[in-house]
């Protein structure tokens, strides 16, 4: 468990960092470094991070039952993660409509993977995992309000084709993760 609540630290930190930084040219560390090193230390350390929190996750099995989930909750959870997993890839992408719509698909994305992981896994481990990325999220989603950050503009450019390749590259990813990287991942198969 130790490992888990570590990376999950980690990961978070510069998360949390990046959320409530100083966007003032003067003061933010983004341009006082330059996109391309910011990026690469913020990516190095979330891998990190995000690597602990796989393997504190795997290593933290079996933990405490904290409740039974739902006998449904399973299957809902299959369910949401293909537009989560959809939505996910989108904010990777150029504005389409659907990244027009959502304003931020990442966001909105880790919320419904992790409302649908709390519905089916009821264990101390998944609790403090999907809690933390569900309780990040929601706090990420208040900074870029608060910042004004708003997603695409009314007037920005849209592309179907970005709603396409999501759908297509989200999907793909949604069966990979079903038929074997889930379990290649994070050590409990998708389908038992």
């Amino acid at each position: 468990m130790a490992i888990l609540i570590a990376g999950i630290v980690v990961f978070f930190v510069v998360h949390l960092f990046s959320a409530v930084r100083s966007r003032a040219p003067d003061r933010d560390l983004r341009q006082k470094l330059g996109v391309g090193p910011y990026m690469g230390i913020y990516s190095l350390i979330s891998l990190v991070g995000f690597g602990m929190i796989a393997y504190g996750y795997g290593a933290a099995r079996p933990a405490t039952i904290l409740y039974t989930p739902p006998s449904w909750g399973a299957h809902v959870n299959l369910v949401l993660m293909l537009p989560a997993l959809i939505l996910l890839v989108a904010a990777q992408l150029p504005t389409g409509h659907m990244k027009k719509a959502v304003r931020h698909p990442m966001l909105v994305g880790v919320k419904i993977w992790a409302v649908g992981h709390l519905l089916a896994n009821g264990d101390l481990a998944s609790l403090i995992l999907f809690l933390c990325f569900l309780a990040y999220a929601v706090f990420d989603r208040i900074m870029v309000k608060r910042r004004g950050d708003f997603g695409p503009g009314p007037d920005a450019t849209t592309s179907v084709g970005a709603d396409i390749a999501a759908v297509l590259i989200g999907s793909a990813v949604y069966v990979g993760f079903v038929l074997w990287l889930h379990e290649w991942l994070i050590g409990v198969p998708v389908i038992a």
